[in-house]
């Protein structure tokens, strides 16, 4: 015979497991759902949880600046073009009056277990832009001086100390440099998957591990695309399989100025693209790993350099670059 009291108490009871792994809130800019702005739908949620808390956001354009320091947070947009989230910060600007960059980005992230899913997310100061302009700049200590310039550094995403974020079907557009910026050196793990990329000196530049697959890159300026910084750890690196790379006239692919690790796996390089391999910046910092810039299957319609032919580290192949190996088997973000 079936007891219902304890079938009934069970069932309640995976319902309300099922249900708090599955919290969800929905952004409307027009009324339609729970909340009419998405930092007011974040600052909801409870400052802990073990289960991911999906915000749901409608179509629409948001003039918002985003913060998210709460864990296990998914944003995921009705529709990847449709659903944008602007600001206009010029990054140089907002330095001279902050201490560091936490809102120098039109999406600021420092929480751990964040997804971005089927979003735009803009910094237009650069297509706002009217006119040069010399600022005091208090916080500069050299000069008190900042000239403001339509291709500064414009962050359409920023992160601090946030660790395991993942961005999915997603845009993000800048005109200036640091549109993407993933920046956490000693433990960042970051992972893009069909994602667009736009922006001026640097646009991609993470810090720590990364893994950018079908993505596109295009540049509007500026003497280097992609950027990396491994320099805390020998075994970081940002690695790009399957990406497109486009730009102005005579753009280049990338460069760095500390210690970096980059692969380009299975890439399409635009035939405008200079003939100019990936270089160090030279400085004052060290870079005791040396150069490690590799290539696997990539190509140019028009014709290769030579700088990118077939080139991997000793006793690795295309078959171990894989997710895993870049996270060490710690976080494969597929599966989540």
């Amino acid at each position: 015979m079936i007891d219902m009291k304890k079938t009934l108490f069970i069932f309640w009871v995976l319902t309300s497991v099922f249900a708090k792994a599955q919290h969800k809130v929905i952004v409307d800019k027009n009324g339609q759902g729970d909340f009419t702005s998405i930092q007011t739908a974040i600052n909801s949620l409870a400052d802990t949880s073990s289960a991911d808390r999906i915000i749901y956001i409608k179509a629409g354009v948001y003039d918002e600046k985003i913060f998210i320091e709460k864990n296990h947070v998914i944003l995921e947009g009705e529709n990847r073009e449709k659903t944008v989230i602007t600001q206009s910060i010029a990054r140089d600007e907002f330095r001279c009056s902050h201490k560091d960059d936490w809102g120098a980005a039109t999406m600021n992230v420092n929480g751990d277990d964040v997804t971005i899913k089927n979003i735009t997310i803009k910094n237009t100061f650069g297509f706002d832009f009217v006119e040069e302009k010399n600022i005091d700049c208090f916080l500069d200590t050299i000069t008190h001086k900042k000239r403001i310039t339509k291709t500064g550094h414009q962050m359409a995403l920023r992160t601090i100390k946030a660790t395991r974020l993942k961005a999915l079907n997603c845009s993000f557009v800048s005109l200036g440099g640091d549109t993407v910026s993933p920046w956490n050196v000693e433990n960042g793990m970051f992972y893009f998957k069909n994602c667009s990329m736009e922006g001026g000196v640097d646009f991609y530049c993470p810090r720590g591990w990364a893994w950018a697959e079908d993505c596109q890159f295009y540049a509007y300026g500026g003497p280097a695309s992609v950027w990396h910084d491994g320099s805390k750890n020998v075994d970081s690196k940002s690695v790009m399989v399957h990406c497109s790379f486009k730009g102005y006239d005579g753009f280049l692919l990338g460069r760095y100025h500390r210690d970096a690790q980059m692969f380009f796996v299975n890439c399409a390089f635009a035939d405008n693209m200079k003939d100019s391999a990936v270089y160090h910046v030279p400085n004052s910092t060290a870079t005791p790993f040396g150069q490690r810039i590799y290539f696997y299957n990539c190509h140019r319609s028009s014709g290769d350099f030579s700088w990118f032919k077939d080139h991997l580290p000793d006793g690795i192949t295309e078959k171990n670059i894989t997710i895993n190996w870049v996270f060490h088997n710690t976080w494969n973000p597929e599966n989540q």
